[in-house]
């Protein structure tokens, strides 16, 4: 936000991936947005990774929720609220407080957080508040009390510095924390004795650094670890003394791993022995080793277990708070870790205080002065909406997150959302899945328009600042609860001046009769005022009164927040994954891709973000895919007893046998069929709740298609009737995917992709009656509308050359028939796929630059920019030159055999 006509650059933090990147963002005198890393901030020194970079491109208002509403009409915040606070206590007079609920995210501020814990816990007196960070790190919260006693990383990112050993298990650092594994990648340029291990059924990006991949089966980490204790025990790589002095619990757990059979392992895990035995023994004799794990392990229905495994060879050997080593949990959004520091679980207090705890529980509720703590935790988030389909909650807040999309059995929360008598949803957007089944709908600022604190993966609390005016009438979301806490009797405990209030709060309750018995201390900030609060630069906790600023590391000398002060290791049973069904032989695994973000809300506006990837797939071992009779490119079906997919059908050797991956970004707004969350079955961790989106069984059946289409258009299409279709954003317009299941008129069809009444006869065409091809053009006085690309199989067009048209001027007749023969000109080189983003730089130049002697990732950098500025793609530039390379060798092998 600028005075008018000044141009300002404020420092913030990215709203992105709990990497926690600190962003400049200059706000032109004429309004114009550029944002560049912040090479201050500790987190990333500069960089940031494709999303961070687009993130001036997706500011647009084009789908804005501006005012609030009652059903479908506008309403102000004065009715609107006014409705919420009457029905909320009418329903909890009635049927008492966990009849209501708040579904929050990882996506609000620690402000936000902590004003909706303490209205829900404290004064409605229900724990029925809980976060789709439910979703991504709730296993690791489990597994850290379980061990720690208390839900503490232990590390810091410069451990990944110092290590000399880095195992990455369930984590695609490449795609997901793209600036983490650039520092792992820099990190390695400079110490040539790092090693680098990753643990993760696929072969992912992140393999590309990797000097060692364990392709294990799906949902045998614990086998894994626990072998690898078990060798440790037998190689004297044990730490006795950490052990004895610091630990409980060691020789269960020993005895639960079982001695060491490396044949059984291996069986267990899929692995050779030799892998096994390679890996073991690295870990064994590299003291400076620190484990990095993410969803892989937490997305799992033993999920807690796995993280303790990987704890246990930490305590064991005594590698845990100290430079370069320990086991370190990355959570998957911007503001996870703020919202298990407020409370933000259903199972948890704030301040990391426990809400079995009646000590704890008095504690906070004498802190807030409140009238009615809850006294037993929550409902979780997947149980919290079964309890919303079975009656038991009747009105329900959700905030910042889209769980029609993103719960697992999504189907099932969209029905439950339908019969719920009241429902509330404060967001950004008018187009989520979610905001149909709303009562009341709240315009929310977004990213750039609000105040307050996010905390990074490592502990660092970072400020997000206001650098644009709020539209409309959105209001931060503190602010909304609060004036609900108000209407409902609750002023006493609401009345906040500003942001830097609820923040001083949360910092006292920290500190409140702490005195070293907890981790979450921030009590040097428990009397910020305004413009200390304004001028925050990051800090990582604990921050105690009277302690100057550090960057810290725990447990390295013991002191772990068990009331003996000693860490316990937990014996986790070694449990085959589930049996797949006859009817379900695959496996169905989801994640992210590199440059899309949670439900692509934000992402999907610019058109950068859309050209390495843009519609949903499926990626598929090509034994399998030639065991179904499936083509690459082709559409599959991918169903399990709980809904079903219609996505891309991507062959490739990365996939493991057995397995199927499907990114979990795709909505109704953008894929005709591509909700894989209504795929994912709803079964959770029994100690975290958290349900097992990497392990659902599925059945993949080829879709038989009559024709494929593919369109470039100027204006977004208003309705797509076709059976399959994918929508993303384009240079200057829009580009769609299309098939179809019977013998549609393709002319008809796209005419109704276009506004208006469109005459068939104005287009240009071509059409090859023999094979089945029609190719149909549009322009406007050289200016092109749309154009079509019809097949009976998938269109082998390029993607990135057709979309470059509606940037381009057809000046005569000549270059509009060009562009039916679906292909570039000689003068107008294609591309190809685009593997850089920020400089849309695609697969054939890299190829052409190859041939000509840029035969590393640097020197591709070099020639064409290609990964020298957020780096994201660097990984596939190095598979696509190690494919070239083996091809070449390929090529000498067969002519000497020749």
């Amino acid at each position: 936000m600028t005075e008018e006509g000044q141009e300002a650059t404020v420092k913030t933090t990215c709203p992105y991936c709990g990497v926690g990147c600190g962003v400049l963002a200059n706000v032109a005198a004429d309004g114009n947005v550029t944002v560049k890393g912040d090479p201050d901030h500790p987190a990333n020194f500069g960089r940031l990774c494709s999303k961070g970079s687009a993130l001036a491109e997706t500011l647009s208002l084009s789908d804005r929720l501006l005012y609030p509403q009652i059903g479908d009409k506008q309403a102000s915040w004065d009715q609107a609220l006014d409705l919420i606070a009457s029905k909320f206590a009418a329903t909890i007079e009635e049927h008492g407080p966990d009849s209501v609920a708040f579904y929050v995210s990882g996506q609000i501020l620690t402000e936000d957080y902590y004003v909706a814990n303490k209205l829900m816990k404290g004064y409605i007196g229900s724990a029925n508040i809980d976060t789709n960070s439910r979703l991504c790190m709730a296993s690791s919260v489990a597994g850290h009390r379980r061990a720690f006693g208390s839900d503490t990383v232990p590390g810091t990112y410069e451990d990944l510095e110092l290590a000399d050993l880095i195992v990455l298990v369930g984590s695609n650092l490449a795609w997901c924390h793209p600036v983490i594994f650039q520092r792992i990648e820099a990190a390695k340029r400079e110490n040539p004795a790092l090693r680098v291990v990753v643990v993760d059924p696929r072969r992912t990006a992140t393999c590309e650094l990797a000097d060692l991949h364990l392709a294990l089966k799906p949902d045998t980490d614990v086998a894994l670890f626990n072998g690898l204790l078990s060798f440790l025990s037998d190689v004297d790589g044990l730490d006795r003394s950490f052990i004895d002095q610091h630990t409980h619990g060691f020789e269960a757990a020993l005895a639960e791993a079982g001695p060491l059979d490396m044949a059984k392992v291996a069986e267990q895990t899929g692995l050779s022995v030799r892998d096994l035995a390679t890996f073991y023994t690295m870990v064994a004799r590299t003291e400076k080793t620190v484990t990095v794990y993410s969803q892989g392990v937490n997305q799992s229905v033993v999920g807690t277990d796995k993280v303790n495994a990987i704890i246990n060879t930490h305590l064991a050997t005594g590698r845990i708070g100290r430079a370069g080593m320990g086991p370190f949990s990355i959570t998957g959004q911007p503001n996870a870790m703020g919202g298990r520091e407020v409370g933000g679980l259903a199972n948890m207090l704030a301040a990391h205080m426990a809400i079995e705890n009646p000590e704890h529980r008095q504690l906070v509720q004498d802190f807030w002065q409140s009238p009615k703590m809850a006294r037993r935790q929550g409902l979780k988030a997947v149980d919290m909406f079964g309890a919303v389909r079975d009656g038991r909650i009747k009105a329900i807040w959700i905030m910042a997150t889209n769980p029609v999309d993103s719960l697992p059995a999504a189907d099932e929360v969209a029905l439950a959302l339908k019969h719920c008598p009241f429902v509330v949803v404060s967001d950004v957007s008018t187009e989520v899945d979610t905001l149909p089944y709303a009562h009341v709908s709240l315009p929310a600022a977004a990213w750039g328009e609000k105040n307050g604190t996010v905390t990074n993966s490592e502990r660092r609390i970072s400020r997000q600042r206001r650098f644009l005016d709020l539209p409309g009438e959105a209001r931060a979301d503190w602010r909304a609860l609060c004036e609900v806490a108000k209407r409902m009797g609750f002023a006493e405990g609401f009345n906040y001046a500003g942001v830097d209030e609820v923040f001083a709060e949360h910092a006292a309750l920290s500190a409140h009769q702490n005195d070293g018995t907890r981790d979450f201390d921030i009590g040097a900030f428990a009397d910020i005022g305004q413009q200390d609060y304004d001028d925050l630069t990051p800090v990582q906790w604990p921050a105690r009164a009277g302690e100057p600023k550090r960057d810290s590391r725990f447990f390295a000398g013991g002191g772990f927040f068990t009331k003996d002060r000693k860490a316990n290791f937990v014996a986790v049973e070694t449990t085959a994954p589930a049996r797949r069904q006859r009817a379900y032989p695959f496996v169905l695994n989801t994640g992210r891709i590199r440059d899309q973000w949670h439900t692509m809300t934000r992402t999907a506006k610019t058109a950068r973000l859309s050209s390495h990837i843009a519609e949903p797939f499926a990626e598929i071992h090509p034994e399998d895919a030639a065991a179904i009779g499936l083509g690459d490119a082709e559409l599959v079906e991918v169903k399990s007893p709980h809904g079903r997919v219609v996505v891309r059908a991507l062959v490739s050797e990365k996939a493991q046998k057995g397995s199927v991956f499907v990114p979990m970004h795709w909505t109704d707004q953008f894929a005709s069929k591509g909700r894989v969350d209504a795929v994912v079955s709803p079964d959770t961790d029994l100690f975290s709740g958290q349900p097992g989106s990497k392990f659902t069984p599925v059945a993949l059946m080829p879709v038989s298609c009559s024709w494929y289409g593919f369109a470039v258009l100027r204006d977004k299409p208003e309705g797509i009737p076709a059976d399959y279709w994918a929508l993303a954003q384009a240079p200057g317009g829009w580009r769609v995917e299309l098939a179809g299941l019977g013998q549609d008129d393709l002319k008809e069809m796209a005419c109704a992709l276009l506004p208006g009444d469109t005459d068939e006869a104005a287009f240009l065409s071509y059409e090859d009656g023999g094979e089945g091809v029609q190719r149909l053009a549009l322009w406007d006085n050289g200016d092109l509308v749309a154009t079509f690309f019809f097949a009976p199989e998938p269109v082998a067009v390029s993607r990135q050359w057709a979309a470059s048209l509606l940037e381009t001027k057809a000046e005569n007749t000549i270059e509009r028939y060009r562009v039916l023969a679906g292909r570039p000109a000689a003068d107008r080189p294609d591309p190809g796929a685009i593997v850089c983003s920020c400089f849309q730089i695609g697969v054939n130049q890299i190829t052409a630059a190859a041939g000509q002697g840029a035969a590393t990732v640097d020197a591709i950098g070099s020639v064409l920019k290609a990964g020298t500025n957020c780096g994201s793609c660097r990984s596939e530039i190095k598979s696509l030159l190690d494919g070239l390379n083996d091809k070449e060798t390929a090529d000498v092998d067969i002519a000497q055999a020749g």
